[in-house]
């Protein structure tokens, strides 16, 4: 069978973006990217990168319409691009600027993948931005979502049907390493970046609560943050302001590698994101995976990952007591800890496998291709 020649357009600083090309390197695929910006991480040596060296910051995906038309300057750029590497498959991640010029370029078959603020935000801005989202989801012959919810929401700007496919994790990565974890501090922890539509304010406040509460039970405990991001300053701030700086540890930006050691250094993961742009939450399905309980927010597409009082606990958004109070009964039953934990687990195995989600998509590019 003749290999089959995929042009990803993507933003190849994304960890995303990474195990995707990887993976579907590794099945056998050629696989080409199309980005903005340089790539950052390690890609498989088979893979071919073409990027247009923008920078990454001012190609951030909730730029301006204005800054979507600049983007067209590189429409020629990916032309000559498909031209040369003459692919069976042309896929964009993310909606608006990629699923633009994917647009653009005429090429077919062609896949769109939406991904969160595209669907979300963007077309919320501007009748223009509206129009721009739904004229590239026209063009395209495929449109995939991670979650239902996220499914939804787009299907108000096409009638095309939409397939969703879960982005899961590694289970033989992001595994429970020890089943005897036995920390001198109760730790809660968290890994997202650090922007406010991920809630980090709600969850310091939180803890605050919760610190004071298992205090009052001699029970010692710490809340981890890892990752970075523009809120990092206010967020410190605001420990300090609650006099909790030395029980909130701010540990940075991590390599994709190291998230399973800090997972299994938790005790409890809490994930509360506060905007529906949330649309799936691959770090709560990767705290899942190691056997963590886990307490998120009824937002987005956190709802479709967490089985409420079986894996974990859903909570309202912007609700630090409600979440303190989950936070505190999880602290105080070790048992349900465990069971939360294993049955989450149990969840990503059947529903979120990494080699199962490939294998998904590698089924729709050869359905693709028969059209």
């Amino acid at each position: 069978m003749k290999q089959i020649k995929v042009l990803l357009l993507a933003d190849s600083s994304s960890i995303h973006t990474r195990r995707w090309a990887n993976a579907l390197n590794e099945s056998g695929l050629n696989v080409f990217i199309f980005s903005l910006c340089d790539p950052t991480g390690k890609y498989n040596d088979g893979i071919k990168i073409y990027s247009q060296g923008f920078n990454p910051n001012w190609t951030n995906r909730d730029t301006k319409v204005y800054n979507k038309i600049i983007y067209l300057k590189t429409l020629f750029a990916l032309k000559k691009i498909i031209k040369k590497v003459k692919p069976n498959i042309v896929h964009a991640h993310f909606a608006t600027s990629y699923g633009l010029l994917g647009a653009l370029s005429g090429f077919q078959p062609y896949i769109i993948s939406v991904w969160g603020s595209d669907v979300y935000d963007f077309p919320k801005r501007s009748f223009i931005n509206k129009l721009i989202l739904k004229f590239n989801l026209s063009k395209a012959n495929i449109i995939l979502s991670t979650s239902h919810v996220m499914a939804k929401e787009t299907s108000q700007y096409t009638k095309k049907p939409i397939i969703v496919t879960p982005f899961g994790v590694d289970i033989e990565k992001f595994k429970l390493t020890s089943e005897n974890k036995i920390n001198s501090k109760l730790i809660f922890g968290t890994i997202k970046t650090l922007d406010p539509k991920y809630g980090i304010d709600i969850l310091i406040q939180a803890f605050a609560l919760v610190y004071k509460r298992l205090k009052d039970e001699n029970v010692e405990s710490e809340l981890h943050i890892i990752g970075g991001g523009p809120s990092e300053f206010e967020l410190k701030k605001l420990v300090e302001s609650l006099n909790l700086k030395d029980y909130v540890r701010f540990v940075g930006k991590v390599t994709h590698d190291c998230v399973p050691k800090y997972l299994n250094s938790f005790d409890v993961f809490v994930a509360l994101s506060i905007d529906n742009s949330e649309s799936f939450g691959v770090a709560v399905v990767e705290a899942s995976s190691c056997s963590l309980p886990v307490v998120v927010t009824s937002v987005g597409g956190l709802p479709e990952i967490v089985s409420d009082n079986f894996t974990g606990y859903i909570v309202p958004p912007n609700d630090p007591v409600t979440a303190a109070d989950k936070m505190f009964d999880l602290s105080m039953n070790f048992e349900k800890r465990k069971y939360f934990g294993k049955n989450g687990r149990l969840l990503v195995e059947e529903k979120f496998n990494w080699n199962d989600n490939v294998n998904r998509m590698l089924e729709i590019y050869n359905f693709i291709l028969k059209m």
